[in-house]
């Protein structure tokens, strides 16, 4: 009876304060045993109460603690067996027995350091990858909830610029540079106009929903130029959220551009080309153009006129 007593009183001592790693991996158990015996030196009386302010102290309040269990994925295992290699010793030690709380501080406070110390050569980098994305798997244990934080991400990336050609293939990615989870969906979206550059859901509508992370056109035409958004689902999470915004450039425009630059070049003296800067001049032989290239130019001049006239 009184040991279940002193065991309800361990538990509601323990999680009464905050947790630390010496809550996440050291049971409750082995918590009353250790404080079975602690003595108050000065007025000579046992305190458990007491016994577990000093490791709420010393584990808790810690920030050396809290800072070296800070580790990469999959070596909490590793934490608990630094901690506990520490502290059962001292539980099988102090077991039953009364000690003064001198005793109690000088063996808590160089567990304490010990477990910073081994604690801190495991591997520290979480492996998150900025600047976007819920990425759980390359997240940090944290003493302080006892589990692991992910990457703290926004899930929307900044929008990305693609430009392309009238009837030429777009193709976008929707990729990550993290890990993701075998049971992904992608799902694409659409906001149809050039110039609509949003991130807001509603002026989305869904296009294709499936595990297929490309997303094509073979020929892109004018209404397919606006914002695509792709995202990331894993059972029901979104994990990440990617937009690009695609203009596309009419071929009459871009025509008109290349038949500018050939009428340019016609006007220049002789029909000669512009030397690049620094560079040696261009050859005598280009003084007299030849009947190519003023057929060439002739042609050009006359698509221009008709482009003109619609």
């Amino acid at each position: 009876m009184c040991t279940t007593a002193l065991w309800l009183v361990c538990v509601s001592l323990l999680f009464g304060t905050s947790l630390s790693c010496y809550q996440c991996f050291v049971d409750v158990q082995d918590s009353c045993r250790l404080c079975w015996g602690h003595i108050l030196t000065e007025h000579n009386v046992r305190n458990v109460d007491a016994c577990f302010r000093k490791l709420d102290h010393i584990f808790n309040n810690n920030k050396g603690v809290i800072e070296a269990g800070r580790v990469g994925k999959g070596y909490e295992k590793q934490l608990k067996e630094i901690l506990n290699a520490e502290i059962l010793p001292i539980v099988e030690e102090f077991d039953k027995k009364l000690n003064k709380d001198t005793v109690y501080v000088e063996r808590l406070q160089t567990a304490a350091d010990n477990f910073i110390a081994a604690a801190s050569k495991l591997p520290r980098e979480s492996g998150c990858f900025p600047p976007c994305g819920f990425q759980s798997l390359d997240a940090e244990y944290n003493c302080v909830t006892c589990r692991y934080d992910s990457c703290e991400f926004p899930l929307d990336c900044p929008v990305k610029e693609i430009k392309v050609g009238e009837n030429s293939r777009s193709r976008m990615w929707c990729d990550v540079p993290f890990h993701l989870p075998n049971d992904i969906e992608v799902i694409w979206r659409f906001a149809e106009g050039m110039q609509v550059k949003t991130k807001q859901v509603d002026q989305f509508k869904e296009v294709t929903a499936g595990v297929d992370r490309l997303y094509s056109i073979p020929s892109t035409r004018k209404h397919h130029q606006g914002t695509y958004q792709c995202e990331i689902y894993s059972g029901r999470r979104s994990i990440v959220r990617l937009y690009y915004h695609l203009t596309v450039t009419p071929l009459v425009v871009a025509g008109h551009t290349e038949l500018q630059e050939i009428f340019d070049l016609s006007l220049l003296p002789g029909g000669r080309l512009l030397p690049a800067p620094g560079g040696p001049p261009h050859s005598p032989l280009l003084l007299h153009p030849s009947p190519l290239l003023l057929t060439a130019c002739l042609t050009a001049l006359l698509l221009l006129l008709f482009l003109s006239l619609g």
